[in-house]
């Protein structure tokens, strides 16, 4: 999502209050694609009002799947859409256009690949650098023909009557892993994915959900073709990983105190807890509700003394998103090293380098790798202009960041928060207690 739009921060004092989240962004993907492929009408509540959640509905949409939006206070968005059964998607007649969405494009393409008719799938400028190599191999195994440039969209997919495959994931994704899970759900036999490393498990909860057999053990998971889903009544948990960026604020600035409502608190999402634990952050958490095999509750985070963290390899995976979100709180006083993380040079943006980037323009001490960077907060930020380079998690980590500057900073391409989560700066605003230092009285974010 390509964006001039700039937005001005100016620093905080400290951050204080509550925040409701609209929906996770993963789980609606998932219980969208599911629903559409259904028996019977499903009520999806609290479904993400972010662009990218949004393309996936345009893109069922396109595909002959009917599907109603409504909005409420208590419900947030609501979408109804109705089943076509598996493999009852039509020819679109269109290429169905996946915007900067990745995970659409990725899930979408398993979808698609079990339908005996051709689909072309399309993105932004952004989402056409992103490799598909990692799908189209897996689909192609099950019977799947699928044409692209150097294996980067547009997708031309010729779906066919698919087989089952054991199949090893070469790079730690749930994207892949779910798409094979899609397309294996439609094919004849069984489909068995076998993880590196064990990935966010949203998938296999909604594939229960809707009603699906699915076993999963260690790193391993099975499911049998042909099974049917049953549509029904779904609320999506909020999205941890828009929580995130204010568990890094509370956590990084003095004398701050947030609790977060209505947060997804599934396992598998929630190592950036541990982690800023590990860093000194006083975080609580408590689980009120489960759905669809999803916990959701509340989060408590306040200030604690900052600690240097280090995360490799082994940890990555677990926190792929939120990693712009814990470099934020590094520069408010902390310290982070990261290795192991070259899958973030191709997220929406080179997520490393457009990292480096960004905090080096408003005064921090960072240092680039080819699989990771090292920011050290020792020094307070000064405050200047970062290019989010439309990437959304950027966008708000670089206004995170400057909350803790010693003078107002200018974010350029901020409007891509609306990819994932578009009250983001509203709901800044309404923690932020303005600094004394910066002897501003508007602490909020306003248009350039």
């Amino acid at each position: 999502m390509a964006s001039i739009a700039a937005t001005t921060v100016r620093p905080a004092r400290r951050i204080t209050g509550t925040v409701g989240l609209a929906g996770d962004k993963s789980i609606s993907h998932r219980y969208a694609l599911l629903a559409a492929l259904a028996t019977g009408r499903s009520t999806i509540a609290q479904y993400s009002q972010g662009a990218d959640c949004a393309a996936t509905l345009d893109c069922l949409a396109g595909a002959g799947v009917a599907i109603r939006r409504t909005r409420s206070a208590e419900r947030g968005l609501t979408v109804e859409i109705e089943g076509r059964g598996l493999r009852g998607l039509r020819a679109p007649a269109a290429p169905l256009d996946a915007r900067n969405s990745g995970t659409t494009m990725r899930l979408l393409s398993g979808v698609l690949a079990a339908h005996s008719f051709t689909s072309v799938l399309v993105g932004d400028e952004s989402l056409s650098r992103r490799p598909m190599g990692r799908v189209m191999v897996p689909l192609e195994l099950m019977g799947a023909r699928i044409e692209s440039h150097d294996k980067k969209p547009p997708l031309t997919i010729h779906g066919a009557a698919l087989s089952g495959i054991w199949y090893r994931t070469e790079v730690p994704s749930a994207q892949v892993k779910s798409a094979v899970l899609l397309a294996g759900l439609q094919s004849s036999g069984r489909t068995v994915v076998e993880e590196s490393v064990a990935t966010r498990n949203h998938t296999e909860l909604a594939l229960r959900a809707f009603g699906a057999i699915v076993e999963s053990s260690g790193n391993t998971i099975e499911l049998d073709g042909g099974q049917t889903l049953r549509g029904g009544e779904f609320v999506v948990p909020g999205d941890i990983s828009s929580a995130a960026f204010w568990v890094a604020a509370a956590a990084g600035i003095p004398g701050s105190d947030v609790e977060i409502h209505n947060v997804g608190l599934n396992p598998t999402r929630i190592a950036l807890l541990d982690v800023l634990r590990q860093g000194g952050a006083v975080v609580d958490q408590y689980v009120d509700r489960e759905a669809g095999g999803e916990p959701s509750g509340r989060v408590r985070v306040r200030y604690g003394t900052l600690r240097s963290l280090t995360l490799g390899a082994d940890q990555v995976p677990y926190l792929i998103d939120e990693i712009p979100a814990l470099a934020a709180w590094a520069s408010l006083g902390g310290e982070l090293h990261v290795t192991g993380a070259a899958e973030l040079r191709v997220k929406e943006s080179d997520r490393i380098s457009a990292l480096v980037r960004g905090f080096q323009a408003l005064g921090a001490d960072v240092e680039e790798f080819s699989d990771g960077f090292h920011l050290r907060g020792s020094r307070r930020l000064r405050g200047g202009t970062a290019d989010a380079a439309g990437d959304h998690r950027l966008a708000m980590a670089f206004a995170i960041a400057a909350l803790g500057a010693d003078s107002p900073s200018t974010i350029s391409g901020a409007d891509s928060v609306a990819i994932s989560y578009p009250e983001f700066f509203s709901t800044l605003e309404s923690l932020c207690s303005p600094s004394t230092a910066s002897g501003s009285s508007h602490p909020a974010p306003g248009g350039e």
